[in-house]
């Protein structure tokens, strides 16, 4: 990315939520932008969407369903995704904001770097692919621009699925070039990515850690695609001398150009990575390339080496064979006429001779005995440490060679015991390897919360944890079949197999429905409330049973709802009131039919037998009102 100082957002608000800070940098893709999330008063990394990219409907469409398909991946090693929208035209996207750099940022100050941090940087990254691997989610645009590292926390892997956002536009625009460096072989081809396509990325940004440079360099996009097709990835020492050979077994390992010849996911990856760091010794997994030696083909140098021993020759055995290599140098015999000084000379021979026997029998003597050919007793170095063993080997003329274990007793950085072992005969400048305690073994508990049972499980079997009992039980807001907790819980470091039990939900605990029918509206309303149900009021009904303000039903009546679930209440109007129609002077047939028809019942009192059949009264009287289905009493004489 190419970094700016000034974007007309700053000091803007996008979407009614996000003020701009500062601009951070320009991609292909996007501007990156620092915003404060004013609802929850945090920092977050806005994406801003090129205006090009924004105004293609078929763009916009895929990112807004990969952004929110990348928001339900949550892993510690991966950048998790806040937020989508579109704000005026502007698509954008809200993440994580990690204050740190880039591993292109690291590659690019500080060059190749030593082989144990350049594994520990990808066994993060290939730690969060894996999860997301494990979870059915595809990378697609894995390189150095898109993995973190924060100044505090973890390395974080970011951008997860927005590759496939942007498959309508050409690699060859210039626009992708970063990325066409970390194409896979069937990408470039066939247009088709999955895990092993990932895995092949990784392998490149692995060889880039460990060289300082890209694997492939062209001219063009076409360029570098052509050689990923068909010319392959070197090995990582012919950049880089010296480099140990399983480490350039391990990145071909990633970048077969046939898929199915590489790891089959992250996780797989992950696993050969372990094992190759697990067969380096510790000078081989610190030694740092010296860019001005690497350059002119010289071999790296070490960051931490032992000190050599140089062995000078025998200064008296050098002389010796001077003086035999010149007795006699011209080959001829001396004339008779010099007998006495013949005699002195073969005098002289004769001690010369015996003294090179000498010196060699005391060179012999001191060579066995105190010299480089002698032999000594391996000191006991128990519970010192590296320094102190370093100084007791020297002592006896050997030197120290590393390695680790775990162990329950002796504290990490003591010694445990060496080979060959104490009290055993050693030559003089011979390595011991002593084996140093890493402390007891111990492997912290992974964040489970939020995950599927399933990926739970992977999770504790890469730390080389045992899955222990699955129970069950009820929450409002862990979705049904994720990990609400653990036990032990996350971040708890346990031994090796050890046995972590989990909880998973099963959603909201559903509420019982009370029966509130009867009960005035407001003590209705409170009593759902009570029991975490909402109630809702349906049109009001008149009811001749039930009181004015009184609930006359409710739906459902019975049952169980989820937390916040719905129930509605028809409240009484009281009884509908109707106006007594005159009937007097009617019959009592014509009056009872008037009466019933507005909805009364009739009950007639008959006068001395009701000769005349004639209604001369009514109560309640005519033009009076009366609950509608009450009854109307007529007098009939």
């Amino acid at each position: 990315m190419t970094t700016a100082s000034a974007h007309p957002l700053v000091g803007e608000i996008v979407d009614g939520r996000y003020r701009v800070v500062r601009h951070l940098a320009d991609g292909g893709m996007a501007t990156v932008l620092l915003a404060t999330d004013t609802r929850l008063d945090r920092d977050v990394a806005l994406k801003v969407m090129r205006a090009d990219l924004a105004a293609d409907e078929s763009f916009v469409s895929r990112f807004q369903r990969e952004a929110r398909s990348a928001a339900r991946l949550s892993h510690p090693n991966v950048v998790p995704v806040f937020d989508q929208g579109e704000d005026d035209g502007r698509v954008f996207l809200a993440m994580e904001y990690i204050d740190g750099r880039t591993v292109r940022e690291v590659i690019d100050t500080e060059g190749a770097l030593t082989p144990r941090a350049a594994l520990d940087l990808m066994e993060a990254a290939l730690t969060g692919l894996s999860a997301a691997h494990d979870a059915g989610y595809i990378h697609r645009d894995v390189k150095p621009e898109n993995i973190l590292l924060a100044d505090e926390g973890p390395v974080k892997v970011a951008d997860f699925g927005l590759a496939r956002a942007v498959t309508s536009h050409t690699a060859t625009d210039g626009v992708l070039f970063g990325t066409v460096a970390y194409l896979s072989p069937e990408q470039v081809e066939r247009g088709i990515a999955d895990a092993r396509s990932d895995v092949y990325a990784a392998g490149l940004i692995l060889f880039e850690l460990l060289t300082g440079t890209r694997a492939i360099e062209g001219e063009s996009p076409i360029h570098v695609a052509f050689q990923h097709v068909h010319e392959g990835v070197p090995a990582p020492s012919e950049r880089v001398p010296g480099l140990p050979a399983a480490l350039d077994d391990l990145v071909e390992l990633a970048t077969h150009r046939d898929p199915d010849e590489r790891p089959r996911d992250a996780a797989d990856y992950l696993e050969a990575l372990r094992q190759t760091r697990a067969g380096l010794s510790p000078d081989q997994l610190d030694t740092r390339p010296d860019h001005a030696t690497r350059a002119a083909g010289a071999a790296p140098t070490v960051a931490h080496p032992r000190p050599s021993r140089t062995r000078a020759l025998d200064p008296a055995a050098g002389s010796a064979r001077v003086a035999t290599g010149t007795s006699a140098a011209d080959g001829t015999t001396p004339p008779a006429d010099h007998a006495p000084a013949s005699r002195s000379g073969r005098r002289r021979g004769i001690l010369a001779l015996l003294l090179v026997l000498l010196l060699l029998a005391g060179g012999g003597y001191w060579y066995a005995t105190a010299g480089p050919g002698a032999s000594v007793t391996v000191p006991d170095v128990a519970g010192e440490s590296r320094e102190d063993a370093a100084s007791t080997l020297g002592a006896r003329d050997l030197d120290l060679a590393e390695q680790e274990a775990f162990d329950e007793e002796v504290p990490a950085g003591e010694a445990i015991t060496s080979n060959p072992p104490s009290g055993a005969e050693a030559d003089k400048g011979s390595d011991v390897t002593v084996v140093f305690s890493k402390g007891p073994e111990r492997y912290e508990v992974p964040d489970l919360a939020g995950t599927s049972e399933a990926a739970a499980k992977k999770a504790l079997e890469d730390r080389s944890l045992t899955p222990g009992k699955a129970s069950e039980d009820w929450h409002d807001s862990v979705d049904k079949g994720r990990v609400i907790s653990s036990s032990p819980a996350a971040g708890t470091e346990v031994k090796r197999d050890a046995s972590v039990s989990y909880v998973v939900s099963k959603g909201p605990e559903p509420v019982d429905v009370p029966t509130v029918t009867g009960k005035t509206a407001d003590a209705a309303t409170s009593a759902l409330e009570d029991a975490g149900l909402e109630a809702t009021r349906a049109e009001d009904a008149y009811s001749s049973s039930v009181p004015k303000g009184s609930v006359i039903s409710q739906s459902p009546a019975s049952g169980t709802l989820t937390p916040g679930g719905t129930v509605t209440l028809t409240v009484s109007k009281g009884p509908e009131m109707v106006t007594v129609p005159q009937v007097e002077g009617l019959s009592k047939a014509a009056a009872t039919r008037k009466l019933e028809a507005a909805g009364f019942t009739v009950s007639s009192q008959n006068f001395l037998g009701a000769p005349l059949d004639e209604v001369r009264a009514s109560r309640p009287g005519g033009g009076a009102t009366a609950p509608k289905g009450s009854t109307v009493t007529i007098l009939v004489v």
